[in-house]
This record gives C-alpha cells, structure tokens and sequence, in this order.
C-alpha cells in the first residue's frame, strides 16, 4: 500500500472514531437540570416603625410622657388609618450615667449613681392603604418619630402570584430540557421527566427584615408645628423559585 493510501486510511479512521465519540450512546441517561423562575409584582404593603423616647432625673416622669405620647400617637394612627394593624413592642427604661463621674477614693467598686432615665417605646403599623401613606405618616410624626418603613407584598398578593411563579419556573425547565436535548442530538421527545423537586426559595425572607435598631431621638413636642407630608415610592418585589428536575433518555 502506498505512503498517500495509507495516510488517507489512517485520516478515515481517525474521522470515523471522532464521529462515534460525539455519538456516544446516551439511552438511559440521567441528566439533572436546575430552572429559575420569577415574577414581578408593585408593593402593596407597608410596615411602618413609629417611636418615642423621653429622658428625666425622674423615671416615673419620663414614663408618664411616653406612655401619654404613645397613646395619643396610636389615636391619630387608628384615625387616619383605620385598617392598620398596629403593634406596640420595645419598651424600655435605662439608667443613663455622666460620661465622667469620678470615683471617690476607697470606693472603687461602689456602683456609679445614675443622673436620669431614658424611656421608650416603638409602635408598629401594617396597612395596604399606601394612597393615604404621605398623610398618615405626617400626622402621627406631630407626637411621634418615624423609625422606618418596609414595603413589600400582602398576603393575598402573594398568593395570587404563586401560580404565575410556578408557571415560570416550569416554562423555563422545560426550556432548559429542550436545549439539552439538541446538544445531545437527542429527539425532545425522548426526555422522560423522573422527579421534579421544587424549592420555594422567594422574597418573603427579604420582607421579614431584621427589627430596626433604636433611633435616640427625642419626639416632638405636644405643641410642635405640623409635619410636611413625606414622599414615598414603594417600589416593586420580585418573587424567586427555584426547581430541579430529573430527566432520563430513552
């Protein structure tokens, strides 16, 4: 055989074993495939943080004041708002000490001696009404301080959006399926679906925010001016799933 015949029998044989290389056999296969799905919806809720905060020599003094603010604040909230939720959490009372108190001589271990009492609480307010947002807020910012807002999805919301999450994610597994297959060179109908495993993985973690630190903020006045109507954008959530299958070639 000559030196050309041989390098084209060697170059055929090369060729036809790389061919049957890329066509592995790929009959009962396994093949797991993760998918993603989401949705978008505006926020319709809010969580609103009021608080209020008073410092006396007399801590009976300094309670009596918060306890007053607070119910007044409450009062205006359940008047502007009354489909809200409210909540009242966090009250405490700290000694406050002098930044520098020197220690008699001999009396070093003699506990300092506080010069006040600092007394507060917080007040929570869940609502959908966000129309009537700017107002509320600016009301009951006359007696008590805003701490914070969370905005997010109601329940009801929530659920109505499940199907569309769950559509989603499955649209895109059966994407992901249908792009496999071709890489494989396998027919789609070939794939057999053998365990779907969803793994709820949303936002409702992201709405549940750690509680707010204490702002030392004193309230305002009972006479205080009124409080211009704050701006707010609540913005939108997005709702996260996450499914992995199992698909096996015939």
């Amino acid at each position: 055989m000559s030196r050309s015949r041989k390098l084209m029998l060697s170059s055929l044989l090369a060729a036809t074993g790389f061919a049957a290389h890329a066509q592995a056999p790929t009959s009962g296969t396994l093949v797991v495939v993760p998918a993603y799905g989401e949705v978008k919806h505006a926020n319709d809720q809010v969580r609103i943080t009021f608080n209020v905060e008073e410092q006396d020599k007399d801590k009976a003094a300094a309670a009596s004041r918060v306890n007053l603010k607070m119910k007044q604040g409450t009062d205006i909230l359940k008047r502007q708002d009354p489909q809200a939720v409210l909540q009242t959490r966090g009250y405490y009372t700290y000694p406050v000490y002098p930044e520098d108190q020197p220690q008699p001589r001999g009396n070093a271990n003699k506990p300092r001696q506080p010069t006040g009492w600092r007394v507060g609480q917080y007040l929570d307010a869940t609502t959908t009404n966000l129309n009537n947002l700017p107002k509320t807020v600016a009301a009951v910012q006359s007696i008590l301080g805003l701490n914070g807002l969370y905005f997010g999805l109601s329940d009801a919301t929530s659920k109505k959006l499940d199907d569309q999450r769950i559509a989603a994610t499955y649209q895109n597994l059966t994407e992901r399926i249908a792009s496999i297959a071709r890489a494989m060179g396998r027919n789609v109908l070939d794939a057999v679906l053998d365990t779907i495993d969803f793994e709820g993985s949303g936002n409702y973690a992201q709405e549940s925010a750690a509680a707010p630190k204490a702002m030392m903020m004193r309230a305002a006045s009972m006479d205080a001016a009124p409080v211009e109507e704050p701006s707010f954008e609540p913005g939108e959530t997005t709702l996260n799933m996450r499914v992995v299958g199992k698909v096996r070639f015939k």
